[in-house]
């Protein structure tokens, strides 16, 4: 008999806590075992984790009218600059938002006194960005706020100091334009010299290679074409509730594809929403990497119903049958030379070979807290406490990715 369920039929079981869920790693390991026909009649949730870096994320904030009302026009939250060219007390603050600010003969900026002598008297990568002030306030901690405006007759106010934290500010919302990349690639440095990037430092002459997917557990692998998550797809978001709200920036559905449908290389994104005060600071951490920046760690759970079998087949995948591409960071150009695809069962042994030599090998993101983030969202769904969400809409599968070269040379414009 053919599986068909529906997710209404699968809620009903969650709700009256029989539903049987699986982490998509005992999935594997019951797939091994029994086939997909019998597992996919065992189980009715498959839950995936992720636990990595996420640069393209912030925080969307609204601080409250003062009296009299600011329209805030210039914004500072512990010194990292947020973005305020929105309603009067909106603001957003990115993840990897720093101290650091470039001047010149033309610059209009105005800063606080105190803020700009702090500011400016550092030239270098400031440790700590926006994703540490996100990180803060999700704690429950006091941050610093600066902002400045100019006078209008509905705003008469021109500057404001004060401490806000999450309870004295009325929406606070993550909103991630660019989270879960199916897929992505190897990094390393054939050159001579230590280079610093947003995988980590890669040592010269191929002396590591860092991977950023956790490969089989990664979510959007485990539904190459997107078939089952959708817009409106609820998620684990930052330790609260958050959903797929649109395709993701830099997403690439059409990238090239194995026979078993995953992507050898970046391809899928999704952009997800979810209310920061819900959120734990176990979940969401501000990071920062050597000479490149802050960003922040960030976990996502993605629960996939097993409406059929085709669900149970795409997340049996194994990491001997996912492949990334190995990447040169020591050519600084958008297209790098690659050595070539490796997969994930080579990556996670430790070591790949590339040209005859060994190199070592390490994971961006945590194996290991993927996993819990995995098992939290599976606890929460036999517990009754999350439901599983039908997507309104499809994530489109037809984007093509654009690249920038025009602007390498020039353009006649007449």
């Amino acid at each position: 008999m053919t599986l068909e369920r529906t997710i209404a039929e699968i809620n009903e079981k969650i709700q009256q806590q029989k539903a049987v869920v699986w982490t998509v790693g005992e999935l594997k390991a019951r797939v091994a075992d029994v086939g997909i026909t019998q597992a996919a009649q065992e189980v009715d949730v498959i839950t995936t984790g992720s636990f990595e870096p996420v640069e393209s994320t912030g925080a969307m904030i609204n601080l409250g009218h003062t009296d009299p009302p600011i329209k805030v026009r210039q914004c500072w939250l512990d010194g990292v600059p947020a973005y305020a060219g929105l309603g009067a007390v909106d603001i957003y603050l990115g993840a990897t938002a720093t101290a650091q600010v470039e001047h010149s003969k033309h610059s209009e900026t105005h800063l606080p006194g105190d803020l700009e002598r702090e500011i400016r008297g550092n030239s270098s990568i400031p440790d700590r960005g926006g994703g540490h002030v996100i990180a803060d306030l999700i704690a429950g901690q006091g941050i610093r706020l600066q902002a400045t405006g100019y006078a209008t007759d509905c705003y008469p106010r021109t500057s404001l100091e004060a401490t806000i934290s999450r309870d004295t500010i009325n929406q606070f919302y993550l909103f991630n334009p660019r989270t879960l990349y199916q897929n992505f690639i190897v990094g390393v440095n054939g050159g001579e010299q230590l280079l610093y990037t947003y995988l980590g430092p890669l040592q010269p002459r191929l002396g590591n290679a860092v991977y950023s997917n956790a490969g089989a557990f990664s979510p959007l692998l485990n539904d190459p074409d997107l078939e089952v998550v959708g817009i409106g797809t609820k998620v684990f978001l930052g330790g609260g509730i958050g959903y797929m709200s649109w395709e993701g920036t830099q997403h690439f559905p059409r990238q090239k594809r194995l026979k078993n449908r995953t992507p050898i290389g970046p391809a899928a994104t999704v952009a997800l929403i979810g209310d920061a005060k819900q959120m734990s600071p176990d979940w969401v951490r501000g990071c920062y990497f050597k000479n490149y920046g802050p960003s922040m760690m960030l976990g996502i759970g993605v629960p996939f119903p097993v409406l059929n079998e085709r669900v149970v087949a795409n997340c049996a995948i194994a990491d001997q049958d996912i492949v990334a591409p190995v990447m040169d960071f020591s050519i600084p150009r958008r297209v790098r030379p690659t050595f070539g695809l490796v997969t994930y069962a080579q990556l996670k042994s430790g070591q790949i070979e590339i040209e005859g030599k060994k190199v070592r090998t390490a994971p961006l993101a945590s194996l290991y807290r993927s996993a819990q983030v995995a098992q939290t969202l599976k606890n929460w769904i036999k517990a009754g406490q999350f439901t599983l969400t039908e997507p309104v809409a499809p994530i489109p599968g037809d984007r093509d990715f654009l690249a920038q070269d025009r602007w390498g040379s020039k353009i006649d414009l007449g």
